[in-house]
């Protein structure tokens, strides 16, 4: 007879942090959530002593029946979450090279948690998962074929476990069949994204082999010339590590207005602040021209739907961005857009196309992942 997984701890691990939370799986409830700092440089040396803290910060609890974890990438070896054992980790730790900054950190939190909690099953939950359903016109690039087969240089997406809880929330919403649901998904937050989502699954995203692809984000260019990266390194002879620093960190919102914090960019443009109005448009653009993509791409929206926190809170940037899709006959309802973190229909009652906002959960949302793994087996 299988255990009842009730009681399942959410960790998010990080090269110098890690959060997490803790459900109880029967009511669908938070119980607990934290964050340790500073992992290797001044706080706990490691993320086996951060997990010690995790611990003692829980009150040392016996009765936690599985942990699931946030992986950054599965790549094309794991199309859905897994249960980690010996196999699984070898193959985890050969895709280190799709992400080298976040990959080491998420598994040191698995290995971690398999040293803190012995027995407790870990579920690897993976970011590029949900993707892993787009066609090869979507996802391949138009280079020589070998890159693919000898690297895996091709699109895999991210915010994987946002998109997919968020159309999962919104079929129920429209009270629309998984099965049947055309949604656009819009992640939108310090790192941003956007999902074309047909009959319940993804067939194209904005990001691409790494998160760096698609919007306007808070340290991340986006889409960009590749020559034009090249052409910077030449001048300023950047090496690859460099001009990634540069793209992925000191680039987007923060380069354009000198703050990453779209809260802070909304407030210089209210008071006129000529580069932080022109930030704002090229990220209300962005996110428009690719709305307007995918719904082609779909046949179709049922409904455009924005998440994360700055789909959930910012007023300001949705009705940027809604102002731009007339062409779909999508219409703005300026006093329901007057709303944060909370379910509601921003458009109005005659818009073609219904603009809904969902609030997120990743966490639960890995929580969930790990009792449906468990229950399989």
């Amino acid at each position: 007879m299988k255990k009842e997984i009730r009681k399942v701890l959410v960790i998010n691990s990080g090269s110098s942090s890690l959060k997490y939370q803790l459900f109880d799986m029967t009511k669908g409830e938070r119980l607990a959530k934290g964050l340790v700092e500073r992992i290797g440089c001044g706080g706990p040396k490691d993320h086996t002593e951060a997990l010690k803290q995790v611990v003692a910060d829980l009150g040392n609890p016996k009765d936690i029946d599985a942990i699931g974890h946030r992986v950054l990438h599965g790549a094309e070896v794991f199309k859905d979450s897994v249960k980690m054992n010996v196999a699984n980790m070898a193959k985890c730790k050969k895709l280190v090279k799709f992400g080298p900054l976040h990959m080491p950190a998420n598994l040191g939190g698995i290995e971690a948690c398999e040293k803190i909690f012995k027995g407790v099953p870990n579920v690897a939950v993976f970011d590029t998962a949900f993707h892993q359903t787009m066609p090869d016109c979507a996802a391949m690039y138009a280079i020589d074929p070998k890159y693919y087969k000898k690297m895996g240089i091709r699109k895999y997406g991210f915010h994987g476990t946002s998109h997919k809880f968020i159309t999962q929330e919104a079929a129920k919403f429209l009270k629309k069949p998984l099965a049947k649901v055309n949604l656009v998904t819009c992640h939108l937050g310090n790192g941003s994204s956007l999902a074309a989502v047909k009959n319940g699954q993804c067939v194209d995203t904005s990001m691409g082999l790494t998160p760096l692809a698609g919007m306007v984000m808070g340290t991340r260019c986006g889409d960009i010339d590749a020559a034009a990266v090249l052409s910077i390194m030449e001048a300023e002879k950047l090496t690859p590590a460099e001009a990634d620093t540069l793209l992925n960190k000191k680039s987007g919102l923060l380069a354009l207005t000198g703050s990453s914090d779209c809260r802070d960019i909304c407030a210089k443009a209210d008071k006129g602040d000529k580069a932080a109005e022109l930030a704002l448009e090229m990220l209300a653009y962005r996110v428009a021209f690719y709305i307007g993509g995918y719904n082609t791409v779909i046949g179709g929206a049922d409904a455009i739907v924005m998440t994360g926190g700055i789909g959930e809170n910012s007023k300001e940037v949705r009705e940027r961005i809604v102002r731009r899709l007339g062409a779909l006959g999508i219409k703005l309802d300026k006093k329901a857009n007057n709303v944060r973190g909370q379910t509601a229909v921003i458009s109005t009652k005659d818009s073609k196309i219904p603009v809904v906002i969902i609030p997120t959960n990743e966490e639960l949302a890995i929580a969930q992942d790990t009792v449906r793994v468990l229950g399989k087996m």
